[in-house]
Parts: C-alpha cells; structure tokens; sequence
C-alpha cells in the first residue's frame, strides 16, 4: 500500500507514478462532497467520481488501470473532507 500524499486543501492536483503508471490525481470540493479525476498518461480513467470511505475510485478492471485509490479515515467511518486530507482521511493506493 502507499499513501498517496494530499494537503488540507478544496483542490489540489498531483503528478505520481503508480506501479509504472504516469497518473495525474485530481481531488476537488463541491458542494456535494470531495471528488477525485484519475488520468494516465493524460488519458482520463475517472472524472468526477465522489470521494467515498473505503470505496475503490476506479473500481472497473476494463479501464486498464492497474490497481486502486480508497480514501480511508483513521478516526471512524466518514467520507473524506478536503480540510481532514493528510491528517484524518489519507489517500492510498492498493
């Protein structure tokens, strides 16, 4: 597992090499909630997908994205909020 490294922050984006994967990680507040874009190789696996507790992002073997992104909370059950990123809710990659 390797956490991914994300700060307290509405929006951010983040160039990181996933087990030879050139991956751009897009994670972004609406009012809806927290919400992730995964990008290979500046090709799109997954936009707008809700962020969710324990939830796999990508979750479809068909996109050919070797893997998966859970965001986790350390202190419970809840979804993750941009402004617990880092310190409560940590991004990892299985």
């Amino acid at each position: 597992m390797i956490t991914i490294p994300l700060q307290a922050a509405p929006a951010q984006s983040l160039q990181i090499t996933l087990n030879g994967q050139n991956c751009t990680i897009n994670v972004y507040y609406k009012w809806t909630g927290l919400f992730v874009d995964v990008l290979v190789n500046n090709a799109a696996v997954v936009t707008s997908r809700i962020a969710r507790n324990g939830v796999p992002v990508v979750r479809k073997g068909y996109t050919g994205f070797i893997g998966d992104l859970y965001f986790i909370d350390t202190q419970g059950i809840d979804d993750p909020r941009y402004d617990g990123l880092g310190s409560r809710w940590f991004l990892t990659y299985e």
